[in-house]
């Protein structure tokens, strides 16, 4: 029996894909439960709708990515950071820190578990943080971090 997969079910097939499944497992199982439905002209037609608005959303949540990319490129956070006695950085900036900096002053969210460089920033001076912002579309965040003015 060929079934048409509505819901992820481990071993078994991921949402959108045809497989090929025993009669009663199908029958008994899969169809009943909402894993699935029988695969025939009207659950193909329904499939092959879905799978061309999923191309269009797609197609959508790239061009946005790429947006963002660019207004990446123009922005510099820029942190003040404490000078310690032998002219280095005391504390660090974190990525978090970074992240709701991005969210107050340019009303950008992104997600800090997608930063590729996660070390903290410790260090007077620009880095670049790059951050995965859709499937292989790669960001760049650049961060100042400057001395901060004492008494």
């Amino acid at each position: 029996m060929k079934v048409l997969m509505i819901k992820d079910l481990k071993n078994v097939g991921k949402a959108g894909e045809i497989k090929e499944v025993s009669d009663g497992y199908g029958a008994n199982f899969i169809i009943p439960q909402g894993y699935g439905k029988l695969l025939d002209d009207k659950a193909m037609g329904e499939f092959k709708s879905q799978q061309k608005k999923l191309a269009l959303k797609e197609e959508e949540n790239k061009k946005k990515a790429q947006e963002l990319v660019e207004k990446l490129k123009d922005i510099v956070l820029v942190f003040s950071a404490k000078v310690g006695k032998s002219g280095t950085m005391i504390g660090s900036v974190s990525t978090k820190a970074v992240i709701e900096k991005l969210r107050k002053d340019y009303s950008i969210s992104l997600d800090k578990r997608k930063f590729i460089d996660k070390y903290p920033l410790n260090a007077f001076g620009i880095t670049k943080l790059r951050i995965e912002i859709y499937k292989d579309i790669i960001g760049v965040v650049t961060v100042k971090i400057v001395e901060e003015k004492g008494e």
